[in-house]
């Protein structure tokens, strides 16, 4: 049966996503079927797999906070940051992010993404033209989509590659887009080159430091503030609130008229429900424990370094951890997967990367370091990653 004035077949209605069978199947061939798995308040596996890098979202000053901010304000922001949702917590941690960064202003958002894709989306568009490492994380990319400005992606970490597509590129404006540690290897952006090549070529830098904050600079202050470039006026920070300060959200930190320009352009603030005050609250708190107890930066680094040395000493093929992040590669995407799952049946959860969700085409297992793990939870760790390893692991 075919609609009035068309060629085209009309399908019934039970048909119309049939489609999303074949590609079920397709990802079912190629092994790229992912799958939920809720996990227990009383889970026992010793967590290696999380961003909880400094041990922070269980900690009952920070998760007291939260209940506490959750009883005084309700359960939600009630509305957007512009309507309802914005509440003297929200003010308060926007206040003590900017100052302990060291920048002029910050800016809440509800998650990490948002932030990343309200702030490439305002401060580009079609006038403008980014360039990107390759290796970005998926948030900025989205951003990067949405921005219809010109966009270049080079090759990972190549400041030579970023300066000739700033030199040949066709609009005036320009932002250079990078994470400070990527997610993957736990790798470090060269942030001082970058910066240097930006300023010869009149671009700004926009840098995602979700991995850097709580783990590098002075008193886990982030990879920006170790560079040297926190509070320039042509750098802008993205971050966010779920990883080392163990709660929820993103914030944008930067020059104070970046921050008023996302306030009345960036759409994933403008449109988008305030994050939650008890997350407000749990990360403000949170911020304050880093802040009074510097060593937790030193201490989850300390950890990175161990695992990596003592794994890469069993034979393994190791990344050089940078901040928290270690990698092990595997041999391909069956074996991450199943050996990540032999660990977690003997009590350690690791993380498992495979294509596509890596640019680089290598499986490996993801293995995130925490500030309050002991002794024994590294001995542990190395001996079941070790011990449930394909014949021909990272070797």
């Amino acid at each position: 049966m075919n609609a009035p004035g068309s060629t085209r077949t009309v399908t019934p209605p039970e048909h119309v996503f049939d489609w999303l069978d074949d590609a079920a199947a397709q990802r079912a061939e190629a092994g790229l079927v992912r799958t939920l798995t809720p996990r227990t308040a009383e889970a026992h596996r010793l967590d290696l797999a999380g961003n909880d890098y400094l041990g922070l979202a269980h900690d009952k000053r920070v998760a007291g906070a939260a209940a506490a901010a959750a009883l005084k304000w309700g359960a939600g922001a009630t509305g957007s940051r512009l309507v309802t949702g914005t509440t003297e917590l929200h003010a308060e941690l926007e206040y003590e992010l900017a100052r302990f960064c060291g920048t002029q202003a910050a800016l809440v958002f509800s998650s990490g993404f948002a932030a990343n894709l309200g702030a490439v989306t305002a401060l580009t568009g079609r006038e403008a033209a980014i360039v990107t490492d390759k290796y970005i994380h998926a948030s900025l990319i989205e951003g990067c989509r949405l921005s219809r400005a010109d966009v270049a992606a080079v090759a990972h970490k190549d400041t030579a590659a970023v300066g000739h597509a700033l030199a040949t590129r066709r609009k005036d404006r320009a932002l250079v887009v990078t994470d400070s540690v990527f997610s993957v290897d736990g790798d470090l952006a060269p942030l001082r080159e970058l910066s240097a090549v930006c300023r010869q070529h009149s671009a700004a830098l926009l840098v995602d430091d979700a991995h850097g904050l709580g783990v590098l600079g002075e008193g886990g202050r982030g990879a920006v503030h170790a560079a040297g470039l926190a509070g320039e006026p042509d750098v802008v920070i993205t971050l966010t609130l779920s990883k080392s300060l163990g709660a929820q959200g993103g914030a944008v930190l930067g020059p104070r008229r970046v921050i008023k320009h996302l306030v009345d352009t960036a759409r994933s603030f403008i449109f988008d429900t305030a994050l939650a005050p008890a997350s407000a609250a749990a990360a403000l708190a949170a911020l304050r424990v880093l802040r009074d107890e510097p060593e937790l930066a030193e201490r989850v680094r300390g950890r990175a370094a161990e695992l990596a040395f003592r794994l890469s000493e069993a034979g393994f093929a190791v990344s050089e951890p940078e901040g928290a992040v270690v990698s092990v590669r595997a041999p391909g995407p069956d074996e991450a997967v199943a050996w990540a799952a032999r660990c977690a049946e003997n009590g350690v959860r690791v993380g498992c990367f495979r294509p596509p969700s890596v640019p680089d085409g290598v499986s490996r297992l993801r293995l995130t370091a925490r500030a309050d793990l002991t002794d024994t939870d590294v001995d542990r760790a190395v001996t079941v990653i070790t011990g449930t390893a394909p014949p021909d692991a990272g070797r």
